[in-house]
């Protein structure tokens, strides 16, 4: 992030003529219409003439659009002001914390809504044991297009997925070159793991990140899953799972020998977050949920 000019207080007759514009569902912004995210780390977010500001550890100060940006993924060393949770919320920004260098999810903050509308659709779906399998069999059709999944259970097509997932990593190793001892991940152990598991860590975190936001903020709820359960956000890893595969899998071996060794999280972030501006991710979420729940 380029910082720019610091910013000097008002004071006088200037600092007396706040000007407060509210921010509401009509001037907003979709979802699909918003920057996916922005990555905080060591520094500061406060409230300047009712616009958020970053200040950074070199007490650079930059003013953040924070209605066009669906979410900020805040790291290790920063701290953000009550007010400035309140006017995020006022734009339907979300705030995520996640972990340093490998940017691992730890939780969110849940902005509301105006209505229960989709979470009520979706909690109905989730419901019913019929419904809710033939949104997991819509799910399964995006990875085997050419495949007949009428009549399969779910866990004979989460074994298939299983299957798939396993070829997709050595086909991945080898278009890329990259040894591949199979996915490893131990919490609290990040660097344990080879580049190329780190890599997909941290990218798998963000991508939850991004999701889990979108999600809140078009009133479904990110708990109540198809395929995953028994996991914090499982309708999170369903959803997640339709984009990995470019997002996260192609990119942590196709990043792995250029990091050359060492993981390198801004190399990371940096690619990670272009590659889901070039999909464009959040104009793509809203139709793809309402495609799987069969609302389209």
């Amino acid at each position: 992030m380029t910082p720019i000019h610091e910013e000097k207080p008002e004071t006088g007759a200037a600092k007396r003529k706040r000007l407060f514009i509210k921010i509401n569902r009509e001037n907003l912004p979709q979802v699909k219409d918003k920057y996916p995210f922005l990555y905080l780390e060591y520094g500061r977010l406060e409230i300047d003439d009712s616009s958020v500001k970053w200040i950074d550890c070199d007490k650079n100060v930059i003013r953040l659009p924070i209605a066009t940006i669906n979410t900020l993924l805040l790291g290790p060393g920063t701290t953000i002001t009550h007010e400035a949770v309140k006017v995020m919320t006022a734009a339907n920004c979300s705030v995520c914390w996640v972990g340093e260098d490998s940017l691992l999810f730890y939780a969110t903050g849940q902005s509301p809504t105006a209505d229960s509308r989709n979470f009520r659709k979706q909690m109905t779906i989730a419901a019913d044991k019929k419904k809710a399998v033939e949104v997991a069999r819509r799910m399964f059709a995006r990875r085997f297009p050419n495949d007949d999944l009428h009549g399969k259970n779910l866990k004979e097509m989460m074994g298939m997925e299983g299957y798939r997932v396993n070829k997709l990593y050595e086909k991945m190793a080898q278009k890329y070159n990259v040894g591949w001892k199979g996915r490893s991940y131990r919490p609290g152990k990040f660097e344990f793991s080879d580049i190329t598991n780190q890599v997909l860590t941290s990218a798998n975190a963000a991508l939850y990140g991004i999701l889990t936001s979108a999600i809140y903020s078009m009133g479904y709820s990110p708990h109540i899953g198809f395929i995953h359960s028994g996991s914090p956000l499982p309708f999170v890893y369903d959803m997640a799972d339709l984009y990995k595969e470019t997002l996260c899998i192609d990119l942590a071996f196709s990043l792995t020998l250029e990091m050359a060794g060492g993981y390198n999280k801004y190399l990371a972030s940096d690619t990670f977050r272009s590659r889901v501006i070039e999909m464009d991710l959040l104009a793509k979420v809203g139709k793809d949920i309402q495609d799987m729940l069969g609302e389209s």
